[in-house]
């Protein structure tokens, strides 16, 4: 069964304890109970479960409510349900007031537990990474690994298999842009998607260079408060906000070598311990780890762990250079042109020319899918045309080639000795174009062989109308 959670439980009643250890532990839950409010605020936060079912009247000391406050003051970050034999609005307004997330009343039916149980973790899960992906830079949107080329099948067949079986540990290696974050995405759909709360599974993606040496630590495992001088509050990691569900760590190749470390620890005995805390933390993370380093010479380089390295290559899959895709390039393009033409309310370009198409194909691009997909957004948003042709392309991708009519082809450009700025040679082209056609863009765009939307942005940039 998996694991769905930690729960705390208090109350001084040993019988109701028990049966809700019981009732919850079939459910999948891992429970840590109490009796006693003495030192029950320490105990509780050094567990850091993911919910507390608390009873108001505990007896001796401080009560219920007490506690809850006390509670509040620490700053806990998991949801509260307090438990009471008293029925009066009163209790249950302070308890509401003083930051409880539910109220039962006993006797209480266990499947009402569960059943409330179940909708404040939810909760709770979906606030933590919201509020995470807030503040990340590497949140990635759902999106479908698109390819029909052999190589392609033959990579996505084998990552279906490897979903499938509910591997934990996937290793995901290509070069920058080749689509290794939506490979990622479809892992983790593969391995998910069936179940009905599909939506409620986390997916946390972070990239190991994008923070700061002094944060990525904390970001990984949290910590408790106190832990150092900035730790106002419990934190979770991203271990535990992707507990159930996928958690993906890009640029696993520049991993620091003590985190590396760690994160062996991590993926051997699947528990996670906050910076600060006492207890480790079970956890259940599918863990996709993804790089364009090149591991094997940063082993040898003594870069990475090679412990690290072979636990985490048990199973991996290597996407191809778009160069190597043959004919995805156009299906990438079909793909990008329609995705953009909605998302900038553009006319759709539902034609690829044929000399478009040999540049697409025989362009070696360095930048992967990420490039083409640059490109075509610029393209969509500069032209206004139903056919994507060669002209529309940046010079870069034709290079001159035997794609473009005969004057282009002969053009021969002279560099001044002392340099020149590019701006200024494309302003004064754009003028003399200007001057030619008597100040018609129409046709000074076809002397400049560029679409009428492209000179009219481009002659507005250097204030020539």
């Amino acid at each position: 069964m998996s694991h769905k959670g930690r729960i705390a439980l208090l109350d001084d009643d040993e019988l109701i304890i028990s049966m809700l250890a019981r009732a919850l532990h079939k459910e999948g839950y891992e429970t840590h109970t109490l009796n006693s409010s003495f030192q029950a605020v320490e105990k509780i936060c050094a567990w850091q479960p993911h919910a507390l079912l608390l009873d108001i009247d505990l007896g001796e000391g401080p009560n219920g409510l007490d506690l809850l406050e006390m509670l509040q003051e620490e700053g806990i970050d998991f949801p509260v349900i307090m438990l009471t034999a008293d029925d009066s609005a009163e209790s249950a307004i302070r308890a509401m007031r003083s930051g409880a997330a539910d109220y039962l009343n006993k006797p209480f039916n266990v499947e009402e537990v569960k059943i409330v149980l179940e909708k404040l973790l939810v909760n709770s899960r979906l606030k933590s990474e919201v509020e995470y992906l807030k503040n990340s830079t590497t949140a990635t949107l759902g999106r479908t690994f698109i390819g029909e080329s052999a190589i392609i099948q033959k990579l996505l067949n084998n990552a279906h298999k490897i979903a499938a079986a509910g591997v934990q540990n996937v290793l995901i290696t290509g070069r920058s842009g080749t689509g290794k974050e939506v490979l990622a995405r479809n892992l983790h759909y593969w391995r998910f998607g069936t179940r009905k709360d599909y939506e409620n599974v986390p997916y946390i993606a972070i990239n190991c260079t994008a923070l700061p040496e002094n944060l990525i630590e904390g970001e990984l495992f949290g910590h408790v408060k106190g832990a150092f001088t900035d730790a106002k509050t419990d934190k979770k990691g991203v271990f535990e906000l992707a507990d159930g569900g996928t958690l993906l760590l890009d640029e696993i190749g520049d991993m620091r070598p003590e985190l590396q470390g760690k994160l062996l620890r991590v993926l051997e005995e699947r528990t996670v311990r906050r910076i600060g805390g006492k207890v480790d933390q079970s956890i259940d993370v599918n863990i996709i780890a993804a790089t364009n380093r090149d591991l094997k010479k940063a082993v040898r380089d003594g870069l990475f762990r090679e412990d690290l390295f072979y636990r985490l290559t048990s199973f991996s899959v290597e996407i191809p250079p778009l160069k190597a895709r043959g004919d995805d390039v156009l299906q990438l393009t079909r793909h990008f042109l329609q995705n953009f033409a909605s998302k900038y309310s553009k006319q759709q370009i539902e034609h690829i020319s044929k000399d478009a198409e040999d540049l697409l194909k025989s362009y070696a691009w360095p930048g992967n899918v990420r490039e083409l997909r640059n490109v075509i957004e610029r393209c969509v948003v500069m032209e206004s045309t139903d056919t994507l042709d060669a002209s529309h392309l940046p010079l870069d991708i034709g290079g001159g080639q035997q794609h473009f009519s005969e004057p282009r082809r002969k053009f021969q450009a002279i560099m001044p000795e002392e340099g020149i700025a590019l701006e200024a040679v494309e302003k004064a082209y754009i003028k003399l174009a200007l001057e030619r056609s008597d100040n018609n863009m129409t046709r000074a765009a076809k002397l400049l062989q560029v679409s009428y939307d492209t000179l009219r942005y481009q002659a507005k940039k250097y204030e020539l109308t």
